[in-house]
């Protein structure tokens, strides 16, 4: 039987979970203008190899942080990015629902940028898909459809998909150095895939965790329900604690070991340049 805190910390990712899954529904994390809706509920983070500049991706649009009070929606789009990851200088992939509520679909599929989110183009699955997590692994991309709840894997960048297993994933992650593995977090744990996302299997007494990332071969790094920064150097055997966000995280990436962004509920953006000891606040909303 598990701990009863552990239960505790189940339940927290269980609503986590649903409001990632609500996509109707969004949490104001700026002070809007009368006509402005904000940013809404964070799902994805992202630095841009290009400049160094970070990225929100958020519930009302791609938001560029321009100082720690001030974020600035790119293209002055409206749009609900339910998944998003850079994957080059420039070059970003998202997933979600399109602003206009007149539009066709209420499903993108997969888009992709290659000019900071200036422009979209529709890769694969519009109307279809809805990725909620996003991860590239060198050649291979992987991703999740809330659509049929399924893991998918890729090898032509997200322009014809594998489906793979059946999971309630919150988050995935996968290195370059090892693109058949896998790994998502769910509320019942971590879980890992050596097949490509073909199955997956219980990390064994890996601490709970709401988001994790692989920046390399072997090392993971991620948040657990309370906000704490949990690493593993040997793939999941042994972890160690770190600091601690104010709250469990919304949305988390590992730029490199070292750089972590999170966002906790209020939409505050944290980085951490030590891997997770301590963190900085690089953007703060305005209270409403």
């Amino acid at each position: 039987m598990r701990h009863p805190r552990l239960l505790a910390a189940a339940a927290t990712l269980a609503t986590l979970a649903f409001t990632a899954s609500g996509c109707g529904q969004s949490q104001p994390s700026a002070a809007p203008g009368p006509d402005d809706p904000g940013i809404g509920h964070v799902h994805g983070l992202g630095v841009d190899p290009a400049d160094g500049a970070v990225y929100i991706a958020g519930h009302f649009g791609l938001f560029k942080v321009k100082s720690m009070e001030t974020a600035e929606r790119v293209a002055g789009r409206i749009q609900d990015h339910m998944g998003f990851t850079v994957t080059g200088p420039g070059t970003f992939l998202a997933s979600g629902h399109p602003g206009d509520p007149q539009a066709g679909s209420p499903h993108l599929g997969l888009i992709r940028s290659t000019d900071a989110g200036r422009t979209w183009t529709t890769v694969s699955e519009g109307g279809t898909a809805d990725f909620h997590a996003l991860q590239p692994a060198g050649d291979k991309l992987y991703a999740y459809d809330s659509q049929t709840r399924r893991v998918r894997s890729s090898i032509d960048g997200g322009r014809t998909w594998t489906p793979g297993a059946a999971e309630d994933v919150i988050d995935l992650a996968a290195s370059a150095a090892e693109p058949n593995r896998v790994y998502a977090t769910t509320q019942g744990g971590l879980r890992v895939s050596t097949d490509g996302g073909t199955g997956f299997a219980d990390v064994e007494d890996a601490p709970l965790l709401s988001h994790v990332d692989s920046p390399s071969e072997g090392v993971l790094v991620g948040t657990d329900a309370d906000g704490r920064v949990r690493t593993s150097k040997d793939a999941g055997r042994t972890w160690q604690a770190r600091g601690a966000l104010p709250g469990q995280a919304t949305a988390f990436a590992a730029v490199d070991g070292n750089r972590l962004l999170a966002t906790t509920e209020d939409g505050t953006v944290y980085e951490s340049r030590n891997g997770g000891d301590d963190f900085t606040v690089v953007f703060r909303p305005a209270a409403s």
